[in-house]
């Protein structure tokens, strides 16, 4: 399940990635398979894990094009142990909503991304976000959760005051959005309760259900998308150096 749309954030083949903040890697194996030269981080040394066990079996089972690389490693958001400008382009997915700073965070993408390369950032929309919290305190009051909601108007400022230049929005996962209310409804942790499991198995088939029912799933994401999408994502460029 892909937040960043790749027809609004395009890769070449052999582009250096940053999958920062990758989590179970999702985005980072996409980026893979496109051919791209990837860098999965984050610091969580058991989610490293088992990306680099991805990595390698997509290796194994030929997944990747040939002249593609991947690198699972751990890693600080506010360090970033890279070179200046030695990333094309870099992607950091429900991620900042958790960093207290978040200025900083932007401040290493930056300096690490070369210019006329492209950012992709994806944080929790403030309305399905204010919904959550309002319905439970257990959904973000835990080590390491959510710490701020984002107003996309708020992150574009805050881009344009990292020195980048927006270039696009849109919304994701309206189907998300109401498993996520049931959750917090009914405790966030409760996945065995009747309307949690119902919906769980609607996410199940319109990943994996036949081409009817996801395309039925596909279409009905699609319409709630602009209303209550669950994810706020925006896409950004480092402009060239001047005279470049």
């Amino acid at each position: 399940m892909l937040t960043v749309d790749f027809s609004r954030f395009p890769l070449a083949p052999g582009d250096r990635v940053l999958d920062l903040g990758c989590g179970g890697g999702r985005h980072a194996f996409e980026c893979y398979r496109r051919g791209a030269n990837v860098v999965a981080l984050d610091q969580n040394a058991e989610e490293i894990a088992e990306v680099k066990r991805w990595f390698d079996a997509m290796a194994a089972a030929g997944e990747a094009p040939a002249g593609s690389s991947a690198v699972a490693m751990e890693g600080n958001a506010l360090a970033l142990p890279f070179e200046d400008e030695s990333f094309d382009k870099i992607i950091i997915s429900e991620v900042m909503e958790h960093i207290p700073d978040d200025k900083g965070v932007l401040g290493e993408m930056f300096r690490v991304l070369k210019p006329g390369g492209l950012l992709a950032v994806t944080v929790p929309r403030w309305l399905p976000e204010k919904i959550c919290w309002a319905l439970s305190d257990e959904y973000h009051e835990v080590e390491g959760g959510h710490i701020r909601i984002y107003r996309g108007d708020e992150l574009l400022d805050k881009l344009r005051e990292a020195g980048l230049n927006p270039y696009g929005t849109h919304h994701a996962h309206g189907l998300h959005a109401p498993y996520w209310w049931i959750k917090c409804a009914v405790g966030v942790n409760n996945d065995k309760a009747l309307p949690v499991k119902a919906y769980h198995q609607l996410l199940v088939w319109d990943i994996v259900g036949t081409p009817v029912i996801s395309k039925l799933t596909r279409a009905a994401e699609a319409a709630l998308n602009p209303v209550i999408g669950k994810s706020f994502v925006a896409y950004a460029s480092k402009p060239n150096r001047a005279g470049a």
